[in-house]
C-alpha cells in the first residue's frame, strides 16, 4: 500500500507553468498535485531554472507557423507520415492535434523540500531538501520525482543555487568523459551556462580551463562572473594564445559546449588539440568534420549522454534499480550529488552565474528575454511562493449528475484515450473526475471534455458518489489493482486491455467480479465490434465449426519500449495479442480450450514474433500470426474464416470479401475497428440495465488463454484451459 505523508495544505492554487505546441502560447495552470508512484517523491519546489538552449528551441519551436514546424521538426514528420500510412489520414490527423493542443509542462531542473514519499522509498524523508532533475521536474509548485532523480542538499546550502544541479550534472558528465587529470588544461568551446558551469567546476578541480565564445557579450558576462581566461573565438591570434595557455602543446581536452548548426567548434578543436587529446561533444553540433587533424593527431572524438549513465534507462530512472557503484562509479545521480558536494564544500560559488529571477507569475516574461536576446542573460532561475497553502485538487465546473446517465470518471488519459476513447464518449454521458501521473495532462484533458474536477488520486475517483463508471486507461501492470478497487467501489468497469498481467491478477479479478453487485465490467476488445466482423459474425451460425486465420503484421518496437517491460507492460503477447485471441474465440462461436505458440529466435528474447493456435469447444480451430519482423508497406490486419464452403476475408477493417456461390466484395468508407460501436454498446447496457456487452466469462477466458499462451512458449508444449 502506498505511503503518503503529505503535508495537509488546501486553500490556493497549485500553479504550473505550460505552453501549447500548436501556438507557443504560455500560461500559468492551476492543475491538480501529480501522483506519487510506487519509488517516488513529492516534491515542493523552492526554485527552478530555465535551460536557454533545450527549453528555448522548444518555446522557438512552438512559436513557429505549421511549415517552419515542420523545417525544424523532420524526423517528427517522417513519423507523422508513416502513421498516415498505417492508422488513415483522419486518425492521424486528430492524434497530431491532440498533441499541438494540449499544454506541455517546461523545465528539468529544480530544488525544494520533500513533501511526501511513495511505497519503497527509504532514502527520502518529509522535510528534506533535494535537488531534482528529469522530465518531471518541471517549473511547478509541485513536483513528482523518481528517486534516482533525486538528491539530498544540506540545509546550509543556497537552494537557489542547488535549482541548476541537473544542468551541472550535465557539465560534469562532459567533465568526466574528458578524462581530465590533475595540472591538466581544457578548452571550452561555447560559454553559455553549461560551458561556465563547466569552467567553474574544471577550476575547482585542479584543471586549466580557458573559454572560448563567438559572443563578446557572452565573453564580458563570463568574465564579470570570475572567469579570467576567456576570449573570442574570432579574435587575432586566437590559436597562438591557446598555445601560450598550453605551454605550446596544444589543449588536453575540448569540451564542446556551443549549440550550433556550424562545423566550427568540432573543425576548431582539431586545430587546438595536442596529439591524442580528447574532444568531448556536450552541445548539439554537427560531426561532419574534416579528417585531417582528427587522423594525424589520433584524436579522441567522444558523446557525453546528458546527465551521465542511467539517463533514459527505464530500468534506472523509473524503477530505481541503481548501477553497482564498482561497475559505474559516476552515474546521473552520483554526478548530481558531487555538485551538491562541491556546493557543501564552499570550493565553489555560481551565484554570479544567476543572473535573472522571475516569480512563478512572471515566467512567461523570461522566454521572451531568451527569444528576443535584447538583455544579456547566463542562469535564469523562477522562485516560488513558500507562503500559499495549496489545492491538492482542481475543481473545474459544478455541474450536476443524473444517477440514471453514465457518470464517467477517467484513471489514466494517454494518446489512444485523448485519440479514441474520449471523442466517442463525448456527448454520451457526463465527466466527473479525472486522475493521471501528470496533473498538467489532467488539466488539459478534463477543461477539453468537461470534467467536473481533477483529482489528486484515483482513491478520489473510487470515492466519489457521482461516479458510477470508471475508464482504466493507464499502464498494463496497474490495470488489476485499479479494476479491484473499482469492482469493491460498485463501480462499472471499463478497462484497456490486458485485463490483468498473470493468472494471480485474473483470479483476483474473478473473485471481486464475483462479489460486486449490479456493475459492469468490460474489457476494450473493440475488435468485436467492427462492422466487418458482425457481418461475418451473422454469416455462420454459433455452433458451425469453423477455421480461422488471423495474420497481424504488427511492427517492431523498440527493446526499451514500456510495452516490452515484462514488470510494467507485460510484453506484446500479453499487451497486445490478447486483442486477437479474444477475436478468435467471438469469431468462431466457442470457448477456448487448449492454446499452443512458437515463437521466432529474436536476440532480445522478446516473443514478439509468435504463431498462435487455439482449439475450441466446439470443434472450430484458429491460428494467429502475431508478426514483429514485417514491413509497414503491409496491411496491419487480415483476417480469414474458413466455414462449409464459404470463406470471409477482412483486409485491415477496410474491406470485407465473401467467397460463396455469389462473391461479395464490400468496402468501407474509413477503416472501422469497432471502437465507436465497443462505446456505445457499453454506456446503452449501463443505462437500460442491459447485459455488459461482453460477458465476463468471455473476457476472463480470452485473458487466461493470452496467459496460457506464455506458459506454452516457456515450457514449449500444448496447454489445456
Amino acid at each position: 500500500m502506498t505511503l503518503l505523508k503529505i503535508i495537509e495544505i488546501a486553500k490556493q492554487n497549485m500553479d504550473q507553468l505550460t505552453q501549447k505546441l500548436k501556438s507557443g502560447e504560455m500560461n500559468i495552470s492551476e492543475v491538480p498535485f501529480p501522483t506519487v508512484g510506487k519509488g517516488k517523491i513529492l516534491v515542493r519546489n523552492f526554485y527552478s531554472v530555465i535551460s536557454s538552449g533545450t527549453e528555448g528551441k522548444t518555446v522557438s519551436d512552438a512559436r513557429k507557423g505549421y511549415i517552419a514546424k515542420a523545417k525544424s521538426r523532420q524526423k517528427e514528420v517522417r513519423q507523422v507520415i508513416e502513421m498516415v500510412k498505417t492508422n488513415g489520414l483522419i486518425s492521424t490527423y486528430k492524434m497530431v492535434m491532440n498533441k499541438l493542443e494540449a499544454d506541455s509542462p517546461l523545465g528539468y531542473s529544480s530544488a525544494g523540500e520533500v513533501i511526501a514519499v511513495g511505497e519503497g522509498v527509504s532514502e527520502f524523508k518529509v522535510g528534506d531538501y533535494v535537488a531534482c532533475g528529469g522530465n518531471t521536474a518541471n517549473h511547478a509548485d509541485v513536483i513528482s520525482v523518481p528517486v534516482n532523480l533525486a538528491v539530498k542538499v544540506p540545509k546550509d546550502v543556497s537552494l537557489k543555487q542547488a535549482s541548476l544541479t541537473t544542468i551541472a550534472a550535465i557539465a560534469i558528465q562532459g567533465i568526466r568523459q574528458a578524462d581530465l587529470k590533475l595540472g591538466e588544461n581544457c578548452v571550452i568551446i561555447g560559454m553559455g551556462l553549461i560551458g561556465q558551469l563547466t569552467y567553474k567546476i574544471l577550476e575547482a578541480s585542479g584543471v586549466k580551463p580557458l573559454g572560448i565564445d563567438i559572443s563578446e557579450a557572452q565573453i564580458q558576462q563570463a568574465r564579470k562572473a570570475g572567469m579570467e581566461n576567456v576570449f573570442n573565438r574570432n579574435a587575432n591570434g586566437i590559436v597562438n594564445k591557446i598555445m601560450l595557455h598550453t605551454r605550446g602543446n596544444g589543449c588536453d581536452s575540448i569540451i564542446i559546449t556551443a549549440g550550433t548548426s556550424s562545423l566550427d567548434p568540432v573543425e576548431f578543436a582539431g586545430e587546438i588539440a595536442r596529439h591524442k587529446a580528447k574532444i568531448v561533444v556536450v552541445g548539439a553540433v554537427p560531426t561532419g568534420f574534416s579528417r585531417a587533424n582528427y587522423y594525424k593527431k589520433e584524436l579522441d572524438l567522444r558523446m557525453s549522454s546528458s546527465y551521465g549513465p542511467g539517463r533514459n534507462d527505464s530500468d534506472y530512472e523509473e524503477k530505481g534499480l541503481d548501477y553497482p557503484i564498482g561497475y559505474v562509479r559516476w552515474t546521473e545521480n552520483r554526478n548530481m550529488q558531487s555538485f551538491i558536494d562541491l556546493l557543501a564544500s564552499k570550493r565553489i560559488d555560481i551565484t554570479p552565474l544567476i543572473t535573472h529571477t522571475f516569480p512563478l507569475i512572471d515566467a512567461p516574461k523570461a522566454y521572451d528575454l531568451i527569444l528576443s536576446n535584447e538583455e544579456e542573460f547566463t542562469g535564469i532561475v523562477i522562485e516560488y511562493d513558500q507562503s500559499k497553502e495549496l489545492k491538492k485538487s482542481v475543481q473545474l465546473n459544478n455541474k450536476s449528475f443524473k444517477p440514471s446517465n453514465a457518470n464517467v470518471s477517467f484513471i489514466g488519459a494517454g494518446s489512444f484515450a485523448q485519440g479514441t476513447l474520449l471523442p466517442n464518449l463525448e456527448g454520451h454521458c457526463d465527466f466527473s473526475g479525472i486522475v493521471t501521473g501528470s496533473g498538467t495532462t489532467a488539466k488539459s484533458v478534463g477543461e477539453k471534455y468537461g470534467f467536473k474536477y481533477c483529482a489528486e488520486n484515483s482513491r478520489e475517483i473510487f470515492e466519489d458518489e457521482n461516479t458510477n463508471t470508471i475508464f482504466i486507461t493507464t499502464r498494463h501492470n496497474t490495470h488489476a489493482e485499479y479494476v479491484i478497487k473499482a469492482l469493491k467501489a460498485n463501480k462499472n468497469v471499463f478497462v484497456e486491455k490486458p485485463l490483468g498481467m498473470n493468472e494471480e491478477e485474473l483470479l483476483e479479478i474473478k473473485k471481486a467480479a464475483e462479489e460486486s453487485k449490479n456493475t459492469h465490467l468490460m474489457v476494450g476488445y473493440n475488435r468485436r465490434f467492427a462492422p466487418a466482423v458482425k457481418e461475418i459474425k451473422d454469416l455462420f451460425e454459433p455452433e458451425q465449426p469453423k477455421s480461422i486465420l488471423i495474420r497481424v503484421n504488427a511492427g517492431n518496437l523498440p527493446k526499451d519500449h514500456w510495452v516490452n517491460d515484462s514488470d510494467i507492460g507485460g510484453g506484446r503477447i500479453i499487451g497486445e495479442a490478447c486483442h486477437f485471441v479474444d477475436l478468435a474465440m467471438y469469431l468462431s462461436g466457442g470457448k477456448i480450450i487448449s492454446v499452443s505458440a512458437d515463437s521466432m529466435k529474436d536476440p532480445n528474447n522478446l516473443n514478439n514474433t509468435v504463431v498462435i493456435n487455439l482449439e475450441m469447444d466446439n470443434g472450430s480451430i484458429a491460428s494467429i500470426n502475431y508478426f514483429s519482423n514485417g514491413n509497414k508497406s503491409l496491411s496491419k490486419e487480415y483476417i480469414e474464416v474458413f466455414s462449409g464452403g464459404i470463406v470471409a476475408k477482412i483486409d485491415d477493417f477496410k474491406e470485407l470479401t465473401i467467397y460463396a456461390d455469389n462473391q461479395k466484395r464490400k468496402k468501407y468508407r474509413n477503416q472501422d475497428k469497432g471502437h465507436k460501436s465497443e462505446i456505445d454498446a457499453f454506456l446503452k447496457a449501463i443505462k437500460q440495465g442491459e447485459k455488459t456487452p461482453i460477458s465476463f466469462e468471455e473476457s476472463y477466458l480470452s485473458s487466461l488463454a493470452t496467459c496460457k499462451i506464455t506458459e506454452s512458449l516457456l515450457h514449449r508444449r500444448k496447454i489445456m484451459i
